[in-house]
């Protein structure tokens, strides 16, 4: 007798399991579009939580919260910026350990490379604390008869990152810290295999004191 194949179910969440959530202004919010990814657990292959896959009006809803944010953001002298950035950094050292297990249960490399990928990510949070001397505009008296030469660097605005599987903390890493520091705000898509490391980085970034919306996590498929 013929066997039938049943599609897996990508619209609920089944009780029990762990649904993880985008991260919009300041706060986690759940899901809406209906649509779910699995996240597993590469030692056992079984599914271990749920990942919301965003529609357009959740990409909106982040734009938006980015958007808003950003005059007040832009607007924090350079060294206003970097003490955030200071807070961040000791708050991700002291849960090191932990960005390490979150890596570990959801991309499965094992607990000491999880951690030199964690490591790896901290040192571009210490070069972004460095921005009010980085981000010095130049001046060139007389490059021509009678002609003076400046630049200034400006933040863009609302800007984003879109990052693979691999390295789900350090690669996200290489990005934000500048981008903040520099003035913009952000969004972040991670992976959808191993999305759990932005949300934290996310709850550190709020508590160093990150205004809402300047970064937001939204979770999604290719």
């Amino acid at each position: 007798m013929a066997s039938t194949a049943i599609a897996p179910d990508h619209t609920a969440v089944p009780t029990g399991l762990r649904e993880i959530t985008h991260w919009i202004g300041g706060a986690e919010r759940a899901g809406t579009s209906g649509r779910f990814g699995d996240v597993y657990n590469p030692a056992t292959g079984h599914v271990q939580a749920k990942v919301p896959l965003a529609n357009r009006q959740e990409l909106e809803a982040a734009v938006a919260a980015a958007r808003e944010a950003f005059p007040g953001w832009s607007a924090q002298p350079p060294l206003r910026r970097a003490r955030v950035l200071f807070r961040f950094r000791e708050l991700f050292e002291k849960n090191m350990d932990r960005f390490a297990e979150i890596i570990t249960s959801e991309h499965g490399k094992v607990l000491s490379d999880a951690k030199g990928e964690a490591t790896r990510g901290m040192e571009v949070i210490e070069f972004a604390t460095g921005i009010p001397h980085l981000i010095k505009g130049e001046f060139s008296e007389m490059v021509g008869s009678d002609v003076d030469s400046w630049s200034m660097r400006q933040p863009l605005g609302v800007v984003a990152g879109i990052t693979p599987f691999n390295f789900p903390a350090m690669v996200p890493m290489w990005m934000f810290p500048i981008a903040l520091a520099c003035g913009n705000t952000f969004i972040l898509k991670p992976s959808e295999r191993d999305p759990s490391a932005s949300i934290r980085i996310a709850e550190l970034l709020k508590e160093a004191g990150l205004p809402d919306g300047v970064f937001n996590v939204l979770h999604g498929d290719k």
